[in-house]
């Protein structure tokens, strides 16, 4: 899989990117949540370069986007396109991501699936 192209990244707003969290929660899974959200508190950290949050809200903009290439309403398949795109990027940019970021990630989880 390649890495999503940088126009995604104009799809990518915070507030869409909780829009399709929140709404796809079961659908989606606990794995690519955890993901999506590691990668959201990473973009959040000062620390992390520019070229590197690029690559981040590049997959986050494909994770929102309703319309890609495996539409995400296909039972059981419909988001392995997103979780694609969001492993690449995590793997990308493995050496930003500290702990913190997967730890607020975990426990936002928690919280969103009680």
């Amino acid at each position: 899989m390649e890495m999503p192209n940088q126009d995604y990244q104009k799809e990518y707003s915070e507030n869409s990117f909780w829009d399709k969290v929140k709404n796809t929660l079961k659908i989606a899974g606990k794995e690519i949540i955890v993901k999506a959200l590691t990668l959201f508190y990473c973009a959040q950290d000062k620390d992390v370069q520019l070229k590197d949050k690029t690559i981040i809200y590049s997959a986050l903009g494909y994770f929102i986007l309703p319309i890609d290439f495996i539409p995400d309403t296909i039972p059981l398949v419909g988001f392995s396109d997103d979780m694609g795109a969001l492993i690449l990027a995590y793997s990308t940019i493995f050496n930003n991501i500290k702990q913190e970021h997967k730890d607020k990630a975990e426990q936002k989880a928690e919280a969103l699936f009680k």
